[in-house]
């Protein structure tokens, strides 16, 4: 029953969708009155204890996109959305009392710095005013799922089959209850520019595998091209070691890491297309990498803070290097192996890179460097246009050893180069092209 006369928060995290999205349904359900909150938080502008920025330009570039468009969809709504830059543990208190808001509803996250800043906020506000959180980002909801987060299993395959077996995905959600004019706070909000986010202005790459925006109407355009015009969906399984342009993947994963797609839209279109186009091996691999996406998200929920502890989930000791000479090396695609070095130029140049590539250069980086795996991390993490703390972590922990590869596997790079990119067609692009320097 909604409550008359009573005015809702939504604080947009990692959720940056109106439809398919939980905050705003239970708001728009239960309130009177529903405001929108995001912040460009500037802890995510400053440098790391590595050097590396936490946001770096691709990203923020996508987001910023991103937020536009949001802000845009919500007003067509009736949904003001509250843009902000400062930090929203003590920002959000100050339209709380302006608007006299009564709830906030949130995106329950669990890793370290976006917990310290809930609790911070739960810190910083008045005993009365509710908080709703919920977990809005699995495809196997954490209620439906036939274990016990201590049950978890250390090996994917064995959740995998489980979750299939035992768990069924849910229905999309109905639209949210449409609001009225007057729901429109009075003032506007502007995006913050490029200058004030501390990034320039990016000329996209022309050899980029990852030319698209940010944003849900960009996100769904995608999905409409892979799947029904290209008909790409029904090849992914042995296209998905590709290279070079934008099809040889699905390229799903930076809508996916800010929300601006839901993992449950992506599988009830693929359940579409089976129905509607085919059903087979290929079909199937995508629900498999969000399989995939999943667990490394139960693997951080489990194990807390242990992703980023050195040892990794395993507390395993190994004796890596913080050799600053080396790190840069790798950065700038200047190391004795020229695939890795194709691969780390690409990253530098257009912010994205392919899973082949980011498991090559990831070994390579702390099995034959023997580099600290959380460095290399930490610069995915500033580099990555679709960078996602689960599974960046839980991938560079299951590459350097620490983490869920029951075989601890090392990777040949040069017998990887010879077997994905057999002409060197990708290693000569990247190495001798000059553009753009």
């Amino acid at each position: 029953m909604q409550i008359v006369n009573s005015t809702a928060l939504v604080w947009l995290r990692n959720d940056l969708r109106y439809h398919e999205q939980l905050s705003f349904f239970k708001a728009a359900k239960n309130h009177s009155r529903v405001i929108a909150y995001f912040s460009f938080d500037p802890k995510n502008l400053e440098k790391d204890r590595w050097g590396f920025r936490k946001m770096g330009e691709y990203r923020a570039k996508f987001l910023l996109e991103t937020i536009i468009e949001l802000q845009a969809e919500l007003k067509k709504n009736n949904i003001t959305l509250i843009i902000s830059k400062e930090a929203p543990e003590k920002d959000i208190v100050h339209w709380v009392e302006k608007y006299q808001i009564n709830s906030i509803y949130f995106q329950k996250e669990w890793t370290k710095e976006e917990r310290e800043t809930e609790e911070k906020l739960r810190t910083n506000l008045s005993s009365d005013i509710k908080l709703y959180d919920h977990y809005d980002q699995f495809l196997f909801h954490p209620e439906d799922v036939p274990f016990t987060l201590e049950q978890l299993n250390n090996v994917f395959s064995v959740f995998r089959k489980k979750c299939e077996k035992y768990t069924s995905v849910r229905p999309l959600m109905p639209l949210p209850k449409a609001l009225s004019k007057d729901n429109l706070l009075p003032q506007e909000f502007d995006p913050p520019s490029f200058e004030e986010l501390g990034i320039d202005v990016l000329i996209v790459h022309p050899h980029t595998a990852f030319p698209f925006f940010g944003g849900t109407k960009e996100g769904h355009s995608r999905m409409d091209h892979y799947f029904w015009k290209s008909k790409k969906l029904s090849v992914y399984k042995k296209t998905r070691n590709g290279l070079l342009g934008p099809d040889y993947s699905s390229k799903f994963s930076p809508w996916l890491a800010n929300g601006a797609l839901s993992a449950r839209t992506l599988y009830w279109e693929i359940k579409k297309y089976e129905q509607e186009v085919t059903k087979n091996e290929s079909t199937y691999w995508l629900i498999f990498e969000l399989i995939w996406r999943d667990y490394f998200k139960y693997v951080s929920l489990k194990y807390g803070d242990k992703i980023f502890c050195q040892g990794g989930i395993l507390d395993k000791e190994y004796d890596w290097k913080k050799n600053e000479q080396l790190v840069n090396r790798w950065i700038d695609g200047t190391t004795q192996e020229r695939f890795v070095n194709a691969n780390m130029i690409e990253l530098k140049k257009t912010g994205f890179m392919s899973n082949r590539g980011r498991q090559n250069v990831a070994s390579y980086f702390s099995k034959n460097l023997l580099l600290d795996w959380r460095i290399g991390a930490a610069y995915f993490e500033q580099q990555l246009i679709d960078y996602d703390v689960h599974s960046n972590y839980g991938n560079w922990m299951y590459v350097s050893g620490v983490g869920n590869d029951p075989r601890d596997r090392k990777f040949n790079v040069q017998l990887q180069a010879s077997r994905y990119d057999e002409k060197g067609n990708y290693q000569n692009r990247w190495i001798q092209n000059t553009l753009f320097e």
